[in-house]
C-alpha cells in the first residue's frame, strides 16, 4: 500500500509543506509583520507617552482622535485607503509627483507596505491605550523622585516610564503577533476591488479559504493547523525570550 494512502491525515501535512503558495504567503507575512508590528507598537508607545507627559493638553481629545481608527470597522477602513491610495485617486500621489517621486501605492511592489499602513493606522490607538493605561498606574513618587534627581523629559521617559511598562509592551507585542498571522481583512478588501498588483493569497487565511473553494477542505484543514502551531510558537517564543530577558536584567 502506498505511503500516502497508509496516513492519509499526514499526506495532507506533507502536502502542506508542498504546497509553494502556501509557504510564499507565510513568507511574506512574516516579513511584512517584522516591519510593520515594530513601526507600529514605537508609534503607539510614542503617542502614549507624549499623552502622558506633563506637558500635554487636551488628553482626553487626542486620546480619542487616536482611538477613532481602531473603532471604524476593518473593512470600511479598508475600503476607504483602497480609494485614498488609487494611483489617479491619491491624495498622496501630486504631492509627491512635486518632489520627483512617481509611483503607485497599489503596484506589486508597494503593496506590502500599503497594507501595512492600513493595519498600522488602524491598530495604533489600540495598542496607545494599552500602553497608556499601563503609564497610569506607575507611582507618582516614582517619577517625582526622578524628577528630583534631575530625570526629566526623554531621559525620564527612556529611563523609568518605559521599563516599567514592558509587560504592556509584551503584551501588544504577542497581540501584535497574532494578528498579524491571521491577516486577511485588508488584502481581501483589494482583491476585492479588483486591484491587479495583490495576490489572492497574499495570506495564508486568503490561501486556504481559496484552498477550500476549490474543493481543497482536507489540504486547507492541515494548512491551517501549521499556521496555528506556526503562531502559537512565534507568541510563546517571544514570551520565553522576554521572561529569560527580565530574569537575566
Amino acid at each position: 500500500m502506498p505511503a500516502d494512502n497508509a496516513h492519509p491525515g499526514l499526506s495532507n501535512y506533507a502536502d502542506a509543506f508542498r504546497d509553494h503558495d502556501f509557504i510564499a504567503s507565510i513568507v511574506r507575512v512574516v516579513l511584512l509583520g517584522c516591519v510593520q508590528v515594530p513601526v507600529m507598537l514605537g508609534l503607539a508607545l510614542l503617542l502614549a507617552l507624549l499623552l502622558d507627559s506633563r506637558s500635554a493638553r487636551l488628553r482626553k481629545t487626542y486620546r480619542l482622535t487616536f482611538f477613532l481608527p481602531y473603532a471604524l470597522p476593518g473593512a470600511i477602513a479598508a475600503v476607504m485607503w483602497s480609494f485614498l491610495l488609487v494611483k489617479d485617486l491619491s491624495p498622496f500621489t501630486g504631492p509627491l509627483s512635486h518632489l520627483g517621486i512617481h509611483t503607485d501605492f497599489l503596484s506589486p511592489s508597494w503593496v506590502p507596505a500599503s497594507i501595512g499602513n492600513m493595519i498600522t493606522w488602524g491598530w495604533t490607538g489600540y495598542n496607545m491605550l494599552i500602553i497608556y493605561s499601563a503609564l497610569q498606574t506607575i507611582p507618582a513618587e516614582v517619577t517625582e523622585a526622578a524628577a528630583l534627581d534631575g530625570c526629566t523629559g526623554w531621559r525620564l521617559a527612556r529611563a523609568v516610564k518605559i521599563p516599567l511598562v514592558r509587560p504592556a509592551l509584551v503584551l501588544t507585542t504577542v497581540f501584535s503577533i497574532i494578528g498579524t498571522a491571521q491577516m486577511y481583512t485588508e488584502p481581501a478588501v483589494l482583491v476585492g476591488a479588483r486591484i491587479p498588483g495583490v495576490d489572492p493569497k497574499f495570506s495564508p487565511i486568503m490561501n486556504t479559504t481559496l484552498g477550500m473553494d476549490v474543493g481543497g477542505q482536507n489540504l486547507a484543514a492541515a494548512e491551517s493547523v501549521v499556521l496555528a502551531l506556526i503562531t502559537l510558537v512565534l507568541s510563546f517564543g517571544f514570551l520565553k525570550y522576554n521572561q529569560r530577558k527580565g530574569a537575566m536584567a
